[in-house]
């Protein structure tokens, strides 16, 4: 059964005339979906420090947000964050109170990447953005009074999805190692050809009609669907990578693909953990003003967050 709270959401949605984003031009599909924020998330809490900066990228600079909540330690570990967004909407502010509940809740700094976005940048854009802002934290993290060896990435939807390839890129380029990946409703197969994107496709918010729009603006030559860049599920050694939770949607698209890669971690030595709020609908976790199992699943992401993150 679809969640009741869930349900009253896409009812009322049909009722204004929310129009699909995959009719709209990005722009006015990015507009609308910061204005539709204040709607469904709850009030920002207040953080002791918020402070925009800005890593060096391959093609200019990268906007960051960090996050310090009250009581933080003056050598905080962080999440490095990206936002969900079908790599084409989404930026710091659409996500901004999901940081600040993660960094209140898990007593830990949070570095909000502001990657490029198609389909002015297409891929691998983004997951370049997100590798070369992680190692600019880590690089700096002493300046900005962070730990750096308590790194964890987290995301969700599109965010999801580079936080895995960060985490992979990390591995086979030598870098550090991460203390957790956190993926939410993560995009792993780009192929979009597992069960749920038939079973879900219609009806939920997302749909295949959407997952297609932001395909065709970030990816949209098919040659590159199977580039672990932006396919991790396909990469073909997921081993010694970092400890991994992943949470899903019953009611999503994605929820098989994120399944499957949990499944792909784990069989790859990674401990890994995996949670489906099986009444759920895609992008519900920063719906935390209107669908009560937000919060639970923001409570369950800090308290591996607090895990992943104790020293030691």
């Amino acid at each position: 059964m679809l969640d009741p709270q869930a349900r009253a959401l896409i009812d009322l949605m049909a009722e204004r005339g929310v129009p699909p984003t995959h009719t709209l031009l990005p722009a006015e599909a990015r507009r609308l979906y910061r204005e539709r924020r204040s709607f469904t998330q709850p009030a920002a809490l207040t953080m002791a420090e918020v402070r925009d900066l800005a890593a060096p990228g391959p093609q200019g600079p990268i906007g960051l947000r960090l996050y310090r909540p009250a009581g933080a330690t003056a050598k905080a570990p962080v999440l490095v964050y990206y936002h969900g967004g079908g790599w084409t909407i989404g930026d710091l502010d659409t996500h901004d109170v999901l940081c600040r509940e993660l960094a209140h809740r898990a007593g830990c700094a949070v570095v909000a990447v502001d990657y490029r976005l198609g389909p002015e940048h297409r891929f691998p854009a983004a997951a370049d953005d997100c590798l070369a802002a992680t190692r600019w934290v880590h690089g700096q993290a002493s300046a900005l009074g962070l730990d750096a060896s308590r790194i964890v990435l987290g995301g969700d939807s599109a965010g999801g999805n580079l936080a895995a390839v960060t985490a992979i890129s990390l591995r086979d380029g030598g870098g550090f190692a991460p203390r957790l990946q956190l993926l939410v409703y993560p995009a792993t197969d780009m192929r979009a050809i597992a069960p749920s994107h038939t079973v879900n496709g219609q009806g939920y918010l997302l749909t295949a009609e959407s997952i297609a729009y932001y395909r065709g603006h970030y990816v949209p030559s098919e040659r590159d669907w199977t580039d672990w860049r932006c396919s991790p599920l396909l990469h073909p050694d997921l081993s010694k990578l970092p400890p991994a939770l992943v949470i899903t949607a019953g009611f999503d698209p994605l929820r098989d693909e994120g399944r499957q890669y949990a499944d792909a971690l784990s069989r790859a030595g990674v401990p890994t953990q995996y949670v489906c709020f099986e009444r759920q609908v895609h992008g519900f976790i920063t719906m935390g003003r209107v669908i009560d199992e937000a919060n639970t699943a923001v409570a369950l992401c800090a308290q591996a967050l607090a895990h992943a993150m104790a020293s030691g």
